[in-house]
């Protein structure tokens, strides 16, 4: 696996737009419109930050159709998946159907799966092999809350869940890994860029010792939580921290392309 060239340690930065259930497909076909002329407009480069976008699964077609028909240079993925392939699985979405659908990414075990869904662990693994199974770059969600920070101290449960979700998985696969403070998500009080940094190179370890030292090095670790424009460049600036998750702020189409465009005012 080749290390992707970029200002965050050999790794191209990754900016991620999770939407949530929010906007339906004629919402997402507008943003996505209205991001690209934004980053158009500032003469945005993709080759030094990917940016992708994860709307609702009804606004995936409209938004791989956009992003097809107008050759635009922006990435999308999926908000989950199901572990199965197929079958009598009502309201599931297979690895396979979002894979025809020219998805990139999908993101596994957000804390709101974890927390309203009682996603378990192992049940993040499935998804994480279903995944991969179908060509599809997991963003694998980890974090710890209020009350495992206290009792576990900073990485010892975002470390336990990421070495759970890469259990057999197979040297040198692809993976993105997103750590994401349960107590700072939507708390408008982010981790300050060095408890991120300090998660990030311990994730980074599990990383290494699972897939590999390749892999290890070539791997982005995102932070999410109440991420923004104004704290954006701090994370950034941290060398094991190559992008962000971002929720409610990238649902603004102004400050989620502030966000992407980091390197433009921050002089990284």
């Amino acid at each position: 696996m080749a290390v992707k060239t970029g200002s965050a340690g050999g790794r191209v930065p990754f900016i991620a737009g999770n939407w949530k259930m929010n906007l339906d497909h004629l919402q997402s076909i507008a943003f996505v419109q209205k991001l690209a002329w934004s980053l158009k407009d500032a003469r945005f480069d993709f080759s030094e930050v990917e940016v992708a976008v994860f709307p609702p699964f009804t606004d995936l077609r409209s938004v791989q159709t956009l992003i097809a028909a107008d050759k635009l240079q922006l990435k999308y993925g999926a908000q989950d998946l199901s572990t199965h392939d197929s079958g009598a699985y009502t309201g599931e979405i297979s690895g396979a159907f979002l894979k025809a659908l020219d998805c990139e990414y999908v993101i596994i075990g957000h804390s709101e799966r974890r927390t309203l869904h009682n996603e378990t662990d192992g049940v993040v693994a499935a998804k994480v092999a279903a995944a991969l199974k179908h060509g599809l770059v997991p963003v694998i969600c980890v974090g710890e809350t209020a009350d495992d920070l206290a009792e576990h101290g900073p990485s010892a449960v975002p470390v336990a869940q990421l070495t759970a979700a890469l259990a057999g998985v197979a040297q040198g696969a692809n993976v993105v890994v997103a750590y994401e403070p349960v107590w700072a998500i939507g708390s408008g009080q982010a981790a300050t860029p060095e408890q991120a940094e300090q998660v990030a190179v311990a994730l980074r370890a599990v990383v290494s010792s699972a897939l590999g030292d390749e892999a290890g090095a070539a791997t982005r670790i995102l932070y999410g939580g109440s991420v923004n424009s104004s704290n954006i460049a701090g994370f950034l600036r941290q060398p094991n921290v190559d992008g962000a998750l971002v929720g409610g702020a990238s649902l603004d189409v102004a400050e989620f392309s502030s966000i992407s465009r980091f390197k433009s005012h921050v002089g990284i």
